[in-house]
C-alpha cells in the first residue's frame, strides 16, 4: 500500500493542471477538500470508499477488462487513477475488485450480444416524427420563457414548482414533469445550462429557436448521441443497440434512473422506439456513427408555412405550422392562444406594447404583418396598433449622472408610479416634475414594463433605444473548466511536499508520525558515516529537526531531519 501511495503521488504530481483537475472531477473530489499535498491526494484516492465510488460507475466493459488476466486496460482507467503508469491496478483497487466480484459476479462477465433492431414500419415512423414535432414546439416554448426570465432551480437541481406552474399556465407543457426532460435534451445539445441556482439559455439556444424544424431536430439528435455515456458508445462514434443499454452499468445504482431519462428523451424526439426490437431509419444512421439526417423524419411532417390569416376579431390564424422565425416574431406582438398544426394568435394592447418595449414600432409591425398576411391588415387591428403606439412611450427613463430619471407628460401617470407599492424597491424620489432612482436604467425600465406602464428607454442623446431583456439570460455554452474549479486545491497540492526523491516521502512520513504521536523506527546517519537505529515516539517537527522520546534510553532526542536515512512504523 505504501508503495502504491507513493507511486500515485508521483504520478499525480507529474500531471498538468488540466489533466489533474479532470481526474479529480471524475473521481468526485470536492473542490474544498482539505488535502495539503500529493501524498494526501494519493491517500484519499486509494481509500476503499473512494475506489468503490469509482468502480461502481464503470461500464461493464471496463469491469471485465480489470479482472482479465492480464488486465485489459483502457485510457479511462488510468485517467481515473485506478491503475499505475504500467497499466496495472493498484493493490487497493485489486482488493476492492475482489470484494465486488464476490458480491456481484455477473457484473464482471461480458454481456451477450443483442440482435440488431429491425426497421420500424411507416405507421410507427410517422408517430415518432409527430412526437418529435410536438416536442420541438414544447422546447421552443420553454426556451422562450427561460430567455425572458431564467428558471429558478431547487436545492436538488430541479425546476421550481412556481416555474412549472408558469409553463403549464402558458400551455408550454402537457405535464409539469415534462420540463425536466425538455431541459435535459436542451443541455445535451448545449441550448441551455444550469448555472448556480438557475437554468439559462445559451447563444446556441437562441439561434436554435430561429432554426427550421429539421435543423432543430438535427441539433438535438447530434447532442443526444454525444451525451450518451461511454458504456453505450461504440468506437466508431455511434452507439450500441438500445436493447443492451440496461446492462451497461451493472454496479451503478443511479444507472436505472439515468437510463429511464435517456429513453424518455430519445422517445420524445423520435430517436428511440418504444420497444428495443425496432428502430427508425434516421436512428440507424446515428447508431452507425453517421451524421444526423432529418430528411426521412421530415417526410412525415406537414410543410411549414409563411402566411397567416388576419381576422377582424384581432386574431391571426396559421393554417399550418408557421416557420419558426415568423412564429417567434409574431409571438413577440401577439399572444398565442392555441398551438397545433393550425395555431391561433391574438393581438392585444398589452401584447403590442410588449413588442414595442422590445424594440418594435408601429411602422415595423405594419410592415411585418403586411408581408405575413393573406388578407391584409383589418381595420380594428390597424386602429389598435395606432392607439398602442400613441400611448407607448408616455413614460421615459434615462440615465442622469449616476441615477435614473423617470419622466412623463402625464402628471397623473407619474403620480401613480410614485405610489405604486410594486415599485417600492426602486426607491423612487420626487425631483420636481420627475422621479429619481439609484437603480440602473435598464432595471427601472423592466420594473415599469412588468408593471405594464407604457415605458420607453432613452439613450444619451434622448432618442428612444430598444432594451432587450433576453441579453441578460443568454450565456455562452462553455461550462467552467475543471482547472478553474480546482484552482485553489491544485495550488495547495503544488505547494505541499515534493514527490521527487526520498525527501518528500520522508517529510510526509515524519509529519504523519508527529500528528499521530506514534512510535517510529528511524535510521540516522552519524557524523562518522555509520548508521544507528532508534525507536522514538514522535512529538514534534520543525526547524529541520525531529523531536521524540527514546523509550529505550528514556530521554528526549532531537535529530536533524537531514541525517535521517529512513523511517518506518515501529
Amino acid at each position: 500500500m505504501v508503495s502504491d501511495e507513493r507511486a500515485m503521488a508521483t504520478w499525480l504530481a507529474g500531471r498538468p493542471d488540466h489533466a489533474l483537475a479532470v481526474t479529480l472531477a471524475a473521481r468526485g473530489v470536492p473542490a474544498s477538500s482539505a488535502w495539503h499535498d500529493f501524498f494526501d491526494a494519493a491517500e484519499g484516492l486509494l481509500d476503499a470508499a473512494s475506489i468503490d465510488r469509482a468502480l461502481v460507475r464503470l461500464p461493464r466493459s471496463a469491469l471485465v477488462g480489470l479482472v482479465a488476466d492480464p488486465p485489459a486496460i483502457d485510457g479511462a482507467l488510468e485517467h481515473l487513477a485506478l491503475v499505475n503508469g504500467s497499466g496495472v491496478p493498484y493493490t487497493s483497487v485489486t482488493e476492492r475488485l475482489a470484494e465486488l466480484q464476490s458480491r456481484e459476479p455477473g457484473a464482471f462477465v461480458a454481456a451477450p450480444a443483442a440482435p440488431a433492431p429491425v426497421p420500424a414500419d411507416e405507421q410507427h415512423a410517422a408517430a415518432a416524427a409527430e412526437r418529435a414535432f410536438t416536442t420541438a414546439g414544447s422546447l421552443a416554448d420553454v426556451l422562450l420563457a427561460c430567455l425572458h426570465a431564467p428558471f429558478a432551480r431547487t436545492g436538488a437541481g430541479s425546476v421550481s414548482a412556481a416555474e412549472r406552474k408558469r409553463l403549464l399556465d402558458t400551455g408550454a407543457l402537457g405535464d409539469a414533469d415534462d420540463v425536466e426532460d425538455l431541459l435535459a435534451a436542451a443541455a445535451m445539445a448545449g441550448l441551455a445550462l444550469p448555472r448556480e441556482r438557475q437554468w439559462v439559455v445559451t447563444t446556441q439556444g437562441e439561434s436554435w429557436l430561429e432554426a427550421p424544424t429539421a435543423e432543430r431536430w438535427t441539433i438535438i439528435a447530434t447532442g443526444f448521441r454525444a451525451a450518451l455515456p461511454d458504456g453505450v458508445r461504440t468506437p466508431d462514434g455511434g452507439f450500441a443497440a438500445p436493447a443492451t443499454w440496461a446492462t451497461a452499468y451493472p454496479l451503478d445504482p443511479d444507472w436505472p434512473a439515468r437510463l429511464a431519462r435517456l429513453r424518455r428523451v430519445g422517445e420524445s424526439w423520435g430517436l428511440l422506439s418504444r420497444d428495443d426490437r425496432t428502430e427508425f431509419v434516421w436512428t440507424a444512421a446515428l447508431r452507425r456513427g453517421e451524421p444526423a439526417d432529418a430528411s426521412a423524419l421530415v417526410a412525415h411532417l406537414p410543410a411549414e408555412i409563411d402566411r397567416v390569416y388576419l381576422q377582424a376579431d384581432l386574431t391571426a390564424i396559421a393554417p399550418g405550422p408557421l416557420a419558426p422565425p415568423l412564429d417567434l416574431r409574431l409571438r413577440s406582438i401577439a399572444v398565442r392562444e392555441s398551438r397545433a398544426q393550425a395555431s391561433t394568435y391574438r393581438f392585444t394592447a398589452h401584447s403590442l406594447g410588449s413588442g414595442m418595449t422590445e424594440g418594435e414600432t408601429a411602422g415595423s409591425i405594419r410592415a411585418f404583418l403586411t408581408e405575413l398576411s393573406l388578407t391584409g391588415i383589418p381595420q380594428p387591428l390597424d386602429y389598435l396598433i395606432d392607439s398602442t403606439a400613441a400611448r407607448h412611450g408616455l413614460v421615459r427613463v434615462r440615465d442622469a449622472s449616476g441615477r435614473t430619471r423617470v419622466e412623463s407628460t402625464d402628471a397623473s401617470l407619474l403620480e401613480a408610479i410614485a405610489i405604486d407599492q410594486a415599485l417600492r424597491p426602486l426607491g423612487l424620489l420626487r425631483d420636481g416634475d420627475t422621479l429619481l432612482s439609484r437603480v440602473t436604467r435598464d432595471a427601472v425600465y423592466w420594473a415599469l414594463a412588468d408593471a405594464r406602464y407604457p415605458v420607453v428607454a432613452l439613450d444619451e442623446d434622448g432618442a428612444p433605444e430598444p432594451v432587450h431583456r433576453r441579453a441578460a439570460g443568454v450565456v455562452e455554452a462553455s461550462p467552467a473548466a475543471p482547472a478553474d474549479t480546482y484552482a485553489r486545491l491544485l495550488s495547495l497540492l503544488r505547494s505541499g511536499h515534493g514527490t521527487e526523491g526520498e525527501e518528500g516521502w520522508l517529510g510526509r512520513e515524519l509529519e504523519q508520525a508527529v500528528r499521530a504521536r506514534s512510535e517510529i523506527v528511524v535510521v540516522v546517519r552519524m557524523p562518522d558515516g555509520s548508521e544507528r537505529t532508534l525507536t522514538l515516539e514522535a512529538s514534534g517537527l520543525g526547524g529541520g529537526r525531529l523531536r521524540g522520546r527514546d523509550r529505550a534510553a528514556d530521554i528526549e532526542r532531537t535529530l536533524p531531519v537531514s541525517s535521517i536515512v529512513s523511517v518506518r512504523p515501529a
